[in-house]
């Protein structure tokens, strides 16, 4: 089989607005959460949510590119951007080259209810925009990032809760090392906006500490009471190693591993059977034994559920060696549709960089918890392989191993 790597990264979080923004709030520990108070207008039992600044793309892209983007696909235009910039991959380079996309999306939610409202509003369908159908499909990130990039390869978006953006990187190894592309953009993204959390909120599943939103996401702590929801897009280009050699790009890492299963559960409950399968399949994929994995990151999303389930699962595989783990979504809160791929760039911002990014607000461990080595503040350390788990609702799981390419 081909070997793949990664060779450009981009990130668009509420941690910054770029990769050297974001390695700095992942050092120290940098909370991007806060209120927005329009979802207290709008009737949220908890407003609390990762702060992304909704980029401006006016001067940028022209109009007929811009009105077909949904804010999910305006985050993923910029993380995009930044990752082919980082590959040194330039349009001409995409006008002459067959080169591939991967996205994770799960929602479209401003579009659509936008347009109901026009329509509920105007009875009249022709008001809702020439850009409506475009903004409110699943697709609308690979359909119209495919289009701003000239994409000449697969393209498919892959809706899979919240593990859609590590799902995509683990099709896009499959693709590459069966021969089919050389280069897939691969990644995820979520919108922020007020209207695509609220069935979320009616379940009851977000953190209600709203008087110290730093303090909200806790995974792993025995005192959390529910998730902080998050946002905004991040992007790998993946690349056939061999190809990547021959045009001289700069090599960030090696992808060495997918796993996946289903937990065929309980439509919202985890299971610990069915993370321990997935990186499991993982580490078998990369063939490396867990002693080897210097780090994991974990899914954890300050879900007393998930978090348990998650706990139990790495303890069974790594705690023999004592390896550290943490969960960006302290610092980031859950980003759902993005989360899996964002959590393989902030993971390689640690492993390019030399240190494993805290857990914070990680103060008092659980019976669960406290049988794993959760790092609460920055370590400087090396790491040469890691694991990145992601889970979703209908107990789709995903894992990742990753290595330094040196």
């Amino acid at each position: 089989m081909k070997r793949v790597v990664i060779t450009g990264m981009g990130i668009y979080s509420c941690l910054g607005n770029n990769l050297e923004a974001v390695t700095n709030s992942l050092y120290h520990g940098k909370s991007g959460i806060g209120i927005d108070e329009k979802r207290i207008e709008y009737g949220y039992r908890s407003p609390l949510t990762g702060i992304v600044e909704v980029p401006k793309l006016k001067g940028v892209l022209d109009r007929r590119l811009r009105v077909g983007l949904a804010e999910e696909a305006e985050f993923a235009y910029m993380a995009t951007a930044e990752a082919l910039k980082n590959a040194n991959i330039d349009m001409d380079f995409l006008e002459k080259t067959e080169v591939g996309i991967l996205f994770g999306n799960d929602s479209s939610a401003k579009a659509v209810i936008e347009a109901h409202n026009i329509a509920v509003e105007k009875k009249d369908t022709t008001l809702m925009g020439s850009g409506a159908i475009f903004q409110s499909m699943n697709s609308t990130v690979t359909m119209n990032l495919s289009t701003i990039f000239k994409i000449k390869g697969i393209n498919m978006t892959i809706s899979a809760a919240c593990a859609s953006g590590s799902h995509s990187i683990g099709l896009g190894l499959m693709f590459i090392r069966n021969g089919l592309q050389d280069i897939i953009i691969c990644g995820g993204a979520q919108e922020t906006n007020f209207y695509s959390m609220g069935s979320f909120d009616a379940l009851g599943v977000f953190s209600a500490r709203i008087n110290e939103p730093t303090k909200a996401s806790r995974p792993f702590d025995r005192d959390r009471d529910g998730l902080v929801p998050s946002g905004g897009a991040a992007t790998v280009i993946l690349e056939e190693y061999e190809h990547a050699v021959k045009r001289g790009a700069p090599i960030i890492a090696e992808l060495l591993g997918y796993g996946f299963s289903s937990s065929s559960g309980n439509i919202s409950q985890p299971s610990d059977v069915g993370s321990y399968i997935a990186m499991e399949r993982a580490l078998r994929d990369a063939n490396v034994p867990p002693a080897d994995i210097d780090y994991v990151n974990a899914h954890a999303t300050s879900t007393p559920q998930g978090d348990t389930y998650e706990a139990i699962a790495i303890e069974r595989m790594f705690a023999p060696y004592k390896t550290p783990v943490s969960s960006t979504k302290s610092m980031t809160g859950h980003e759902c549709w993005m989360a899996g791929a964002s959590e393989i760039v902030y993971s390689n911002l640690m492993m390019q960089n030399q240190f494993i990014a805290p857990n914070i607000n990680f103060e008092n461990p659980d019976e669960y918890s406290q049988k794993i080595n959760i790092i609460p503040e920055t370590i400087e350390r090396k790491i040469n392989i890691y694991l990145s788990n992601s889970f979703g609702f209908g107990g789709t799981n995903s894992a990742l191993v990753v290595k330094k390419c040196k």
